[in-house]
C-alpha cells in the first residue's frame, strides 16, 4: 500500500460514517462520546501499551542513535586524526561533510518516490547495507578520492535507511502526539551524540581504522533487523492513528493548521508555507552543520583543548539536545510550534556566539546548553508543521523535495566557517556570520503561516436560488 495512505473517509473528502449505526452483527448502537463519561471513555479506548506506533519510534531512535555515534557525531574527530595523518586542510573536511549532505539533499525527491513505490521497509535495509560497506570502506582509505568515495557511499546509505524514511513513516502513525513521536524518535541522534567519548575513547585504543570498520558492522548486525518494524501504516495492522478508536473519544482542539486536508508535492510547493518552513530550517542548520563538523578542531586548535576533552564538550551538547526533544515533544503539541521554533533561532544565536568569542572555559559551557537545547526543541518541530500543514499522504515526497533546500544549511555552514578559518587563521570571522544568519532565520517561521486548502480539496459552493 502507498506511503501515508489513510483509511479516514475524510481525508478523500467524504463525509464521516454515521458513528451512531448499528454493525453488521446488528451491536448495539454506539452512544455518541459527549454524553458519556470520562471513565467510559478511557475504559473503551484500546491499550497503547503494545500499540506498534511507538514500538516504531523505538526502533527509529535506535537507528538514528547507530548513524549519530558512528557518522555524524563522530566525524569532527575523524577529522582531527585524518588531519594529522594526511595533513589535509579544514577546507577539505568542509568540503567532506557538506558532500555527504548535499548526497542526502540531492536524493531526498527521488527517496520519497522510492518509499512510496518500494516501501520504506526495502529501502531502509539496502540503506543500512550500504552505510555499512561505506564505512568497512572508509577504514581503508589511502587518498583523497578514496576518502571522498566512501563518505560518498556511507551518505547515500545514510540517507536511505534514516532521518528522510523514519519520519515519513512516523507521521502516518500519530497526529494528536506526532510532535512527541517525532521528538521521542529523534532523541536517537542526541543519545549517539552522548556516546562520543567513548567513539573518542575506541579511536585512540584501536585506531580510527579498526573503529570504522566495527562501526559499520555494528550498524548492519544492529539496524538490519529493527527495518522489520517499518513499512505497515496503522490501516494495515488493523490499528488506530495514535493508537485510539476516533469514536471512543471526544475531539480536543488542534494545534494550528493542522487539519485533514492531504496536498499533494506540486501544491506544498505553491504554498508560501512549504519554502518559510525548508528556509527556516536551512538557515537554523547553518550552525548545526558548522558545529558539528568544526566543534572539535575549533576546541584543539583555537581553545587548548585535547582531543579527549573536546569529546566531553561534544558529548554533554546531545545531552542537552536529548532534554530538549523531550521538552519540544511536549510542548509542540500543545504550543505554537512556529513561536517555539523562532524562540529555538535566537538560543542557536546567542549560543555560537558565546562559543566564538569564548575568553573562559564557561563560556564554552554555557554554549552546550543553549545550542542543545535550542536544536532538541526546534529539530522535531520542523517535520511536525510539515505533517500538520500538508498532510501524510505525500509527506515522503514533500521532504524529499523540501530536503534539497534544507541541505543548502547543512552544506553551506560547515563550508563557510571552514574556507573563513583557512583564510583568516580563525574561526570567528565566520563563525559570527553564520550566528547572525541563524537569528535572522526566525523571520521564515514567523512567516510560515498555516497554508489554504488546494482548490482540488474545496467544495464547489451551492448554486443561487
Amino acid at each position: 500500500m502507498g506511503l501515508g495512505t489513510s483509511d479516514r473517509p475524510e481525508a478523500d473528502g467524504q463525509e464521516p460514517a454515521d458513528r451512531n449505526s448499528r454493525d453488521s452483527a446488528g451491536a448495539a448502537k454506539v452512544d455518541d462520546p459527549s454524553h458519556r463519561s470520562a471513565g467510559q471513555v478511557e475504559a473503551d479506548r484500546p491499550r497503547n501499551r503494545w500499540f506498534h506506533g511507538w514500538k516504531l519510534v523505538a526502533a527509529g531512535a535506535a537507528i538514528q542513535a547507530l548513524q549519530s555515534g558512528f557518522i555524524t557525531q563522530a566525524y569532527g574527530n575523524y577529522a582531527v586524526l585524518l588531519e594529522r595523518q594526511f595533513g589535509w586542510s579544514k577546507t577539505t573536511f568542509s568540503a567532506a561533510f557538506s558532500l555527504m549532505r548535499a548526497e542526502s539533499g540531492l536524493l531526498g525527491p527521488l527517496q520519497g518516490w522510492a518509499l512510496e513505490r518500494f516501501g520504506t521497509r526495502r529501502i531502509m535495509r539496502l540503506g543500512v547495507i550500504l552505510t555499512g560497506f561505506g564505512l568497512v570502506g572508509f577504514s581503508q582509505i589511502q587518498t583523497l578520492l578514496h576518502f571522498f568515495v566512501a563518505l560518498a557511499v556511507v551518505a547515500i546509505g545514510a540517507s536511505l535507511c534514516g532521518f528522510l524514511s523514519i519520519t515519513a513513516a512516523t507521521v502516518r502513525w500519530f497526529e494528536r502526539n506526532r510532535a512527541k513521536a517525532l521528538s521521542f524518535s529523534g532523541t536517537g541522534f542526541a543519545i549517539g551524540g552522548i556516546v562520543t567519548p567513548g567513539v573518542v575513547w575506541l579511536l585512540r585504543t584501536f585506531g580510527w581504522r579498526w573503529t570504522a570498520a566495527l562501526s559499520g558492522l555494528a550498524i548492519v548486525a544492529i539496524a538490519y533487523p529493527l527495518c522489520n518494524y517499518f513499512g505497515e501504516g496503522p490501516e494495515d495492522r488493523g490499528e488506530f492513528v495514535d493508537g485510539i478508536d476516533p469514536s471512543t473519544v471526544i475531539e480536543r482542539p488542534r494545534a494550528e493548521g493542522v487539519s485533514d486536508t492531504h496536498f499533494t508535492a506540486s501544491e506544498a510547493v505553491r504554498t508560501r508555507a512549504f519554502w518559510m518552513i525548508s528556509l527556516g530550517h536551512g538557515t537554523a542548520l547553518l550552525v548545526v552543520g558548522s558545529v558539528i563538523a568544526h566543534l572539535s578542531l575549533y576546541l584543539t586548535s583555537e581553545q587548548g583543548f585535547s582531543l579527549q576533552e573536546a569529546s566531553f564538550v561534544g558529548g554533554a551538547m546531545p545531552l542537552m539536545q536529548f532534554v530538549g526533544q523531550l521538552a519540544g515533544g511536549v510542548l509542540g503539541d500543545r504550543m505554537n510550534k512556529r513561536i517555539l521554533a523562532s524562540g529555538a533561532m535566537i538560543g542557536h544565536m546567542v549560543g555560537l556566539l558565546l562559543l566564538t568569542y569564548a575568553t573562559s572555559r564557561w563560556m564554552i559551557w554555557l554554549f552546550v546548553p543553549l545550542h542543545g537545547l535550542s536544536w532538541g526543541v526546534r529539530g522535531p518541530l520542523m517535520q511536525a508543521l510539515r505533517a500538520d500543514y500538508f498532510g501524510s499522504t505525500s509527506f515522503a515526497k514533500i521532504m524529499g523535495i523540501s530536503s534539497m533546500i534544507v541541505m543548502m544549511g547543512m552544506m553551506g555552514g560547515p563550508l563557510v566557517a571552514g574556507i573563513l578559518a583557512d583564510r583568516t587563521g580563525s574561526y570567528q570571522f565566520g563563525f559570527t556570520i553564520l550566528a547572525f544568519l541563524a537569528g535572522a532565520g526566525l523571520l521564515f517561521f514567523v512567516l510560515a503561516t498555516p497554508p489554504k486548502r488546494p482548490e482540488s480539496h474545496r467544495r464547489p459552493a451551492p448554486a443561487a436560488g
